[in-house]
């Protein structure tokens, strides 16, 4: 759902751009207390790998595609703030550098897309997390269907910037059933992956789960006296070096995995206008609608332009998508972490370093 420039007009995309940037800011406090020495790179990864799977369209409808969006995976895996910034990574370099989502709507984009569907997820997740049995099976399900209500959510926040400064005369009924009915689509598919991919994560590494941190078990108990008291928490020394090795062979095969999806499956991604392009389309949205400023971008439409083999072509920008968004995401993170350590006034201690 990413939105060209030319659907909301000026003054409606200013105010969602100075919303969207608001919400980075306060991400950027926010991010401080859920980053830490390992959750840094994986933030990260997290970025890069949502930016890959964003390029596998998937069929929903009679020539419709979805895509994943992303704010309910990186919000359960890393936390709200960070997901927020992940997801903000991942707008700013498909506009600027894959022409996809317009620049001037960048602020549109992040709204709907990353600050919208981020606290729907997280706000759903925790809630039922908080009802449910601590298990993993109960966690994988809270993902499902906080991935299923946060994409309807965005779309109709969409809905809302488009009826306040849409560009086309479009009665708000018609866009609110189009938008919102296939996009409850594209949710079951984007809750597909998010619940794979968080009971994947939760099956090998738990502990770097932000989102289940201290509810997946509940406290050993001893008897006492014939009565049932809390165990004493373990106490064990730090193992940086162990966490360090089990973390690197975890974000390697998590870049790998970003690489491949990116690299080569793409290729295989449905063809078909993702769901606002069909509505777009459809109800006459957009009749505006402007050229991309990058649009002569040498990776424009996730291709390189000088290269005619089609498969190579989209497998090199998706390669070097990957490789930027991971670069530039982990270096925010590395310093939204260092602004961490400075406040405390030495090195961030994870509050998971033992595990």
């Amino acid at each position: 759902m990413h939105v060209p420039d030319g659907f909301i007009d000026a003054p409606v995309s200013v105010a969602a751009g100075v919303f969207a940037a608001g919400a980075v800011a306060v991400s950027l406090r926010g991010a401080r207390r859920e980053l830490d020495e390992r959750t840094a790179p994986l933030a990260g990864l997290v970025a890069a790998f949502i930016f890959a799977v964003q390029m596998l369209n998937f069929p929903v409808a009679a020539g419709t595609s979805g895509h994943l969006m992303g704010g309910a995976l990186a919000a359960i895996l890393v936390g709200p703030y960070t997901a927020v910034l992940c997801l903000s990574v991942v707008l700013l370099m498909q506009g600027i550098f894959f022409a996809d989502g317009g620049l001037t709507a960048l602020g549109v984009n992040i709204t709907v897309m990353g600050v919208v569907t981020v606290v729907v997820a997280y706000g759903v997740f925790r809630l039922l997390t908080g009802l449910l049995p601590r298990t993993r099976r109960s966690a994988t399900a809270s993902a499902f269907v906080a991935a299923l209500v946060s994409v309807p959510a965005s779309a109709a926040a969409f809905t809302l910037l488009y009826w306040i400064g849409g560009t086309t005369d479009i009665p708000i009924g018609k866009v609110f059933t189009a938008m919102v009915g296939v996009h409850v689509l594209i949710g079951i598919g984007e809750a597909v992956i998010t619940a794979l991919t968080v009971g994947a994560v939760l099956a090998v590494r738990p502990d770097l789960v932000h989102g289940v941190q201290g509810t997946l078990t509940a406290p050993l108990k001893l008897r006492v006296d014939g009565e049932l008291v809390d165990a004493p928490a373990p106490t064990r020394e730090p193992e940086p070096v162990t966490a360090h090795r089990s973390n690197r062979g975890f974000l390697i095969t998590g870049l790998v995995s970003a690489f491949l999806l990116a690299g080569f499956v793409s290729f295989y991604a449905s063809a078909s206008p993702d769901g606002l392009e069909r509505v777009a389309a459809d109800q006459g949205i957009d009749e505006k609608v402007e050229e991309h400023g990058a649009a002569d971008s040498p990776l424009a439409d996730y291709g390189v332009g000088d290269i005619a083999n089609a498969r190579l072509s989209g497998g090199l920008a998706g390669v070097t998508g990957v490789s930027a968004t991971v670069v530039v995401g982990t270096g925010v993170f590395w310093v939204v972490r260092r602004r961490r350590e400075d406040e405390r006034g030495g090195p961030a201690r994870s509050d998971h370093e033992n595990v």
